[in-house]
């Protein structure tokens, strides 16, 4: 089978399908985990190195060492993403698939993020705010002392809503887009946002362009991740899909990030509560606008409700996956 062919759809395709399936049955093994690291470990040392060695200078240095950083991050990912696919081309068409299937299915966190999310539900329950505070601090960036129960929740469904998009339907996109290259190269420039992209000193300038880059490559699938909650909403009682709707259409653009806006509203109106909004990161205060027009008194069962959205979306995302398979083989016939 010519490797070439696993970059390009159905084959693409073909292997999302079963890298959804597998990730979604078994996570990412622990002891998988304590033995190699992840993914996303890797490509943070790399990133950790570069910004070590790169960062430095005045401003303008500091954008020019930023986008030569991130060049070489993606370089470094992409050569080893195609490197693999070759090698696993070479193995002939069936077992090539499967073997980037498991390659691709540590790129997405469907299983790893329902667990982080359910604990802080259970562990508020059980353990009352210290321990809703602890789970919660886990998944958020935000300074966890300053949240009361209500306040957990919200940050618990937040994140819910924004790492469905960035964590789950934006790698799913682009390995469906770009097989294995596709999937590790977004993951490459998402992982260097999450820990260059801030307005700091230190990184506001080295930092620009990984912000901006995620900023692009997440856009489609922000957009797909709203549609997908209002489609889940419309299967589940009690939640709203015309307020999920007009929530998106009226909120997702005033928040501070041009793509968490679109689930965090479409959660929001799914579900009647209000979103974002004002919030602490460390000592900074942040301002943002609300998404949804709910009540923002959120509790434990609404975090459960929320995670039961997010499991019927993730099986919408699956069977969208597996239409445009059907569709794509039938037109590569």
């Amino acid at each position: 089978m010519p490797w070439t062919a696993l970059t390009h759809p159905p084959d693409t395709l073909i292997v999302l399908v079963l890298a959804l399936a597998a990730e979604a049955a078994a996570g990412y093994p622990d002891r998988l985990y304590r033995a190699l690291g992840h993914p996303v470990t890797w490509i943070g040392a790399l990133t950790g190195g570069l910004d070590r060695r790169l960062n430095r200078g005045n401003d303008a240095q500091r954008r020019i060492a930023g986008l030569l950083g991130l060049g070489i991050l993606l370089a470094c990912v992409g050569g080893v993403a195609l490197a693999l696919t070759a090698l696993a081309g070479a193995a002939g068409a069936v077992p090539a698939l499967g073997l980037l299937a498991l390659l691709c299915a540590s790129l997405p966190a469907q299983r790893s993020l329902h667990d982080h999310v359910a604990r802080v539900a259970t562990d508020l329950r059980r353990d009352g705010l210290a321990g809703g505070r602890i789970a919660v601090s886990m998944i958020v960036g935000r300074d966890p002392e300053s949240l009361d129960e209500a306040g957990i929740c919200r940050a618990a469904i937040e994140s819910l809503s924004e790492n469905f998009s960035d964590g789950i339907v934006a790698p799913a996109f682009w390995i469906g887009a770009g097989g294995l290259p596709g999937g590790a190269l977004y993951k490459a420039i998402n992982t260097a946002d999450s820990m260059i992209g801030h307005r700091t000193p230190r990184h506001e300038a080295y930092g620009w362009a990984a912000a901006r880059l995620d900023d692009l490559v997440n856009l489609p699938a922000s957009r797909l991740t709203a549609l997908l909650l209002v489609a889940a909403a419309a299967l589940h009682r009690g939640a709203s899909p015309g307020a999920a709707w007009r929530a998106v259409r009226r909120d997702a653009r005033h928040h501070r990030s041009p793509n968490a806006g679109w689930p965090e509203a479409a959660i929001a109106g799914a579900l009647g509560l209000r979103l974002a909004g004002p919030r602490v990161y460390g000592a900074t205060r942040v301002a943002d606008g609300w998404m949804g027009d709910g009540r923002a008194e959120a509790t434990p069962a609404d975090v459960e409700r929320a995670l039961a959205l997010y499991r019927t979306a993730c099986a919408l995302l699956f069977g969208l996956a597996l239409a445009l398979l059907a569709l794509l083989t039938l037109v590569f016939a």
